[in-house]
Order: structure tokens, then sequence, then C-alpha cells
């Protein structure tokens, strides 16, 4: 999810402007601020920004797995021995491993779309919908 780094924001506007959806407004401190429910991540406030202050939300990397571990320690809270903790950490790995799962097949089905991305994503999503009727069929 992009983001306006408040030490470069100068209040411009200019992402405001450009914004396709107008998931960006100025607050009253004249600082851009994203909506990230109404952001459809499509760059254009990076790319339009002339002071570079829209950034990537690579560079959030560390504090997204410290939210991740911290909400883990807080789940720990729950159990009271080291086996149920043990347990509760290898289920949580789990789920994160299939969040991993889930964005990698994601992204090697946008990938493989770029030459019609419409149609694309259609036939993918019919795909996937096929396999997961033959995987209830079997079930």
């Amino acid at each position: 999810m992009p983001w306006i780094s408040e030490e470069l924001c100068t209040g411009c506007g200019t992402c405001v402007e450009e914004c396709p959806v107008g998931a960006i407004t100025l607050q009253a401190d004249d600082l851009a601020v994203i909506d990230d429910q109404t952001c459809i991540r499509c760059g254009t406030c990076h790319e339009d920004c002339p002071e570079g202050a829209v950034r990537h939300d690579g560079e959030r990397l560390p504090q997204k797995v410290a939210a991740n571990l911290e909400w883990v320690a807080e789940l720990l809270r729950h159990y009271d021995t080291p086996a149920a903790q043990s347990g509760l950490i290898e289920r949580i790995t789990k789920y994160f491993a299939l969040q991993r799962k889930v964005a990698d097949q994601t992204v090697e089905a946008l990938t493989a779309v770029k030459d019609n991305p419409a149609e694309g994503i259609r036939a993918a999503i019919r795909r996937l919908d096929a396999e997961q009727g033959r995987t209830s069929a079997q079930g």
C-alpha cells in the first residue's frame, strides 16, 4: 500500500488531482493522506508526485513483519504452557504459509495475463472456479 512521507510532502496537491479514484486528500496541515480502502494501487501518485513523497509499502516491510510478530505475541498470552504456545506457533506458521501461497499464485496468474489482462483474468477465474468445482465434487 502506498503511503505519504510527511517529511517529503509539501502539500502541493498534485497527487490529489491525479488520483483516478479520489483516494488521496489533503489534511488540515496540508499533508496528503491515502485512504487505504479506496486506493486501487495503480501507482499514479508514485509517478506524479514532484517531491517523491509517495512511498512504496516495500519500505515498510520491517514494520509489517513486526506487526505480525506483535499479533502472534498477543495470541500467545492465551496459552499457559510452552507446549501449547508451540502448537499455536505451528498453526500460525501454516496460516502465513497459506497467505504466501495465495500471494505467489496470484502473482503468477497476473503475470500470465499481460497481453490481454481483462480476458486473461476472467479466464483464470473460470479455471480456478472449475478446479474448485472438481475439488468440491471429490470431497
